[in-house]
């Protein structure tokens, strides 16, 4: 009855369910790997003490930054260059900009330093004025943001003088030197007052080590892979059935015969029915009836004599 299992279409179909069933319950796995993954950084960083409370380092000392050096005190020295700002970003649920600065350090690269946030729009806003000459600046270490950090503006267009990312791949063409991958937020106003309109923006988390919506996401796909799993084999065994109920119908005779085929063009005009305008069907003496007599034929009594 299952002999069918080895025809070249169900092959097809074995071979499809063998591949598909082992690479969902992979991408399953591999799914909650990645949340597991998240739940035990998040332990981590909840056990761990603040990064922002460790001992200050020479900026080159933590990079690259990772989720071990992300938020802990950087040291730089330099002078304040070029300024940008950074609209579109929330600080305790008010909209505003940050205001951001690109420090020169003796190594002739500029590491981007967030000095405060200040309300309001970014257009034609009054910003306190950067110290001059020398400086050495203690800020919290930050990753570059990507596309996928919160705030950030990828859409374009923005006036001269404003960035929508802080990330060395976008402000390396914005100035004529390079850039660390790398920025630094100020926890305190600037000594002197000349920041102290702004305030300071807090470090944010490392991405991926918090029970964040990617974390719950992950979780997501990780019950949607197992679904899929399940199913394929199940379409599997009911496609194998309906085909195993078929085969036993044939085998008891219990598939309806097929109706008999329609009569061919040739065989419909011979016996198909008279119409007005046919002939007539000939008698059995091989006159077609309701002929006409003809006069030259003898006429026949009713003793089927002929009478001349």
């Amino acid at each position: 009855m299952y002999r069918f299992l080895l025809t070249p279409r169900w092959w097809g179909i074995n071979l499809f369910v063998v591949l598909a069933i082992p690479f969902c319950v992979f991408m399953g796995t591999w799914q909650l790997g990645r949340f597991e993954d998240r739940v035990q950084s998040h332990e981590q960083a909840e056990k761990a003490p603040d990064p922002s409370t460790r001992a200050a380092k020479p900026l080159d000392a933590l990079l690259p930054v990772d989720r071990v050096t992300s938020g802990r005190p950087a040291i730089a020295t330099g002078t304040y260059a070029d300024q940008f700002l950074v609209p579109g970003r929330k600080l305790e649920d008010r909209q505003g900009f940050y205001v951001l600065n690109m420090l020169r350090t003796d190594s002739g690269k500029a590491l981007p330093v967030v000095r405060g946030w200040l309300p309001g729009s970014a257009t034609d806003a009054r910003v306190p004025a950067a110290p001059t000459g020398e400086v050495t600046v203690t800020g919290d270490l930050q990753a570059s943001e990507n596309t996928h950090s919160d705030g950030v503006d990828v859409r374009g267009g923005l006036p001269s003088g404003q960035v929508g990312m802080i990330s060395a791949a976008t402000l390396v063409n914005l100035v004529p030197y390079d850039v660390y991958d790398a920025w630094v937020t100020l926890p305190e106003a600037e000594a002197g007052g000349t920041g102290g309109a702004m305030k300071p923006v807090p470090a944010a988390a490392p991405e991926g080590s918090g029970l964040d919506l990617k974390a719950f996401q992950n979780l997501g796909y990780t019950g949607e892979w197992f679904v899929f799993a399940a199913f394929v084999l199940f379409m599997w065994f009911r496609l194998v059935r309906r085909e195993a109920e078929a085969e036993r119908d044939i085998a008891l005779g219990l598939v309806p015969e097929e109706s008999p085929a329609p009569a061919t063009a040739d065989a419909s005009e011979g016996a198909g029915p008279a119409v007005e305008g046919a002939e007539a069907p000939e008698t059995a003496e091989g006159a077609p009836k309701d002929a006409p007599e003809d006069p030259s034929s003898p006429d026949y009594d009713v003793a089927s004599t002929p009478v001349r």
